[in-house]
This record gives C-alpha cells, sequence and structure tokens, in this order.
C-alpha cells in the first residue's frame, strides 16, 4: 500500500498528462477545447486512476467527449506510463463531473430564496410591531407599575 503523498502525486501528475496530451496531442474532435480535467483521484494502490473532466456545451458534446475520451484512454494510459515511471500504469475511468451541475443548483436555490426575502421585504415595509417598538422595561420606568404588581 502507497503512502497518500505518493498517491497524491500520482494523481496531480496524472492530471497535468491528460490536460496537456488533450490539449495537444490528441486529434479527435470530439475532445476540442471545451473539455477541461478537473480532478483526478488514485486508489491507494496506485493501481486506478479517477480523472474527472467538465464539458462546455450542452448534452450532445458532453455524450461526445465522453466517446472521445473512451477511444483515448489507451493512448493517454501510455502517456501516463511514459511521464510516471511507475512499475504499473494505473488504468485510467473518466467521470463527468457534477460539481457544474450543484453549482448550478445552488445558485437556483439562492436566486428562489432572494426572491422569497424581497417578498418579506415588500410585505413588511408598511407593517407595524403588534404592540410597542421595544417590548422590554428599562430600569427605572414605570416604577409605579412594579408597585401595583407587588400589592396584587
Amino acid at each position: 500500500m502507497a503512502d497518500n503523498a505518493r498517491a497524491k502525486r500520482l494523481a496531480d501528475l496524472i492530471r497535468e498528462v491528460v490536460a496537456q496530451k488533450l490539449q495537444r496531442g490528441i486529434k479527435d474532435p470530439r475532445l476540442g477545447s471545451h473539455v477541461t480535467i478537473t480532478d483526478t483521484r488514485v486508489t491507494g494502490d496506485l493501481r486506478e486512476a479517477t480523472v474527472f473532466y467538465t464539458v462546455y456545451g450542452d448534452e450532445e458534446e458532453r455524450q461526445a467527449a465522453a466517446a472521445g475520451l473512451e477511444s483515448a484512454k489507451g493512448i493517454l494510459r501510455s502517456e501516463v506510463g511514459r511521464a510516471a515511471g511507475v512499475k504499473f500504469t494505473p488504468t485510467l475511468a473518466f467521470v463527468a463531473d457534477a460539481l457544474p451541475d450543484t453549482a448550478r443548483n445552488i445558485e437556483d436555490l439562492l436566486d428562489r430564496a432572494r426572491q422569497s426575502d424581497e417578498k418579506v421585504r415588500e410585505v413588511s415595509a408598511g407593517a407595524h410591531y403588534a404592540g410597542e417598538a421595544d417590548p422590554y422595561r428599562k430600569p427605572g420606568e414605570d416604577a409605579a407599575d412594579e408597585t401595583d404588581d407587588a400589592t396584587e
């Protein structure tokens, strides 16, 4: 079992090599400049690597990029093995990163919360307190009320 620092270094190297190879070395039109490698994780035994990527575009371009990455997997693994110089080159698995969708979902939720807050502000603009503005007694104020309460 390798230490975590070695797995992290290998993951960083894989991310850099795959990104550079996608940018300069692979001439697949499905893997244009709209594919971004966001993260890479390597198992503790350094046998498997998961490469997370995002695609700028619609669902059709995402599917085309996934097919392109799957077809280029062997070339990319060879490049990683050449650059890493390890005894066993990890197998590569490409996974579409859910981060952009999650961020979009959070932004939508925040927009709805802002709209709800704005509605509450509009409703409360002309509102008044049900009682006094400050319902708490202050020291020295209404001393007569305190003595009346004690006699009852």
